[in-house]
């Protein structure tokens, strides 16, 4: 972008919050996190679904502060390039394309479990970077099986001591004491809905995205519920607000690292990136409030 006459700051923040969509664009690992959490109450296929019009609707936000804030710097459009350049790129992404096809389609078709479509959609991707991109190394490849140990111990680390912490939070009426809390506060839904939501994305600025998901969702899940919120959109409010965390300071992991990549101080960063936290408060607040966007598409592909 920055080839193209882009501003630096511009750049590293259409880049950093853009990434946050594929926390809830499926197949996203941390729908799989939060199906644990919940005790096995959500079905991993519906939330798959439920994902796809929060993550399309905040991908639209986010263009729109893109296009707002482009058009007031002066950035000027480029021509287009036709739509052979367009079908010809297409078509050359399709082998790519087709990995999420498989991981989401082989699930909601019942044809894999949850784990066999992970697999098959890893080997999958393995062979058409191997074969069909030719874009693996044999350094990449090493880098990138050990990176995924790393990533799958750690996760599963959390989710076996998650089984005790939940535990611990029933024995104690945590759940209980936490509704009666919030009720002895105020006992209007939407008031508890803003508190839960300035608390997720609180603990998201400060705390690992997997880490919370598991220690959040038992405490919340039945403050939800006896709002009458469904589980599946709780699923998508808290992965947008632990995503917005993962931008926000003080830790924005995802901060962090576009600033280092775009070598762009993060101070200056964070001083040109509100428009698209908002664009990103917006999706979040219909998220919370309008259920029908979370909940159409599993209701009416999977039913209730």
């Amino acid at each position: 972008m920055k080839d193209k006459g882009y501003d630096a700051d511009y750049a590293v923040n259409v880049t950093v919050t853009s990434s946050i969509a594929g926390i809830i664009i499926p197949p996203s690992h941390n729908m799989i996190i939060f199906a644990l959490a919940t005790g096995g109450a959500v079905s991993i296929s519906k939330l798959f679904l439920a994902g796809v019009v929060p993550g399309v609707l905040m991908c639209c936000c986010l263009a729109i502060a893109a296009y707002v804030v482009a058009v007031k710097r002066g950035y000027k459009a480029e021509q287009f390039p036709g739509w052979t350049a367009l079908a010809i790129a297409f078509v050359g992404s399709i082998p790519g394309l087709l990995t999420a096809v498989i991981i989401v389609g082989g699930v909601l078709s019942g044809v894999f479990t949850v784990t066999e479509s992970g697999a098959f959609g890893a080997m999958y991707a393995f062979l058409v970077t191997l074969l069909v991109y030719r874009s693996l190394s044999w350094e990449a490849f090493k880098t990138a099986v050990v990176s995924s140990v790393r990533t799958t111990s750690m996760v599963m680390i959390l989710i076996a001591c998650a089984g005790a912490f939940a535990y611990m939070l029933t024995f104690n009426r945590v759940p209980t004491k936490t509704v009666e809390f919030l009720l002895g506060i105020t006992e209007n839904p939407i008031l508890i809905l803003l508190m839960i939501n300035a608390v997720l994305l609180l603990l998201g600025m400060i705390m690992d995205m997997a880490a919370l998901i598991l220690i959040c969702t038992p405490i919340f899940l039945p403050v939800m519920n006896m709002l009458g919120i469904d589980p599946l959109q709780f699923g998508m409010i808290l992965l947008v607000n632990l995503g917005l965390g993962l931008c926000t300071p003080p830790v924005g992991t995802c901060l962090f690292v576009g600033c280092a990549v775009g070598k762009l101080p993060m101070e200056k960063a964070v001083k040109t990136i509100w428009p698209f936290y908002l664009a990103i408060f917006a999706a979040l607040m219909l998220i919370t409030f309008v259920p029908a966007i979370s909940l159409t598409l599993p209701n009416l592909i999977i039913g209730e």
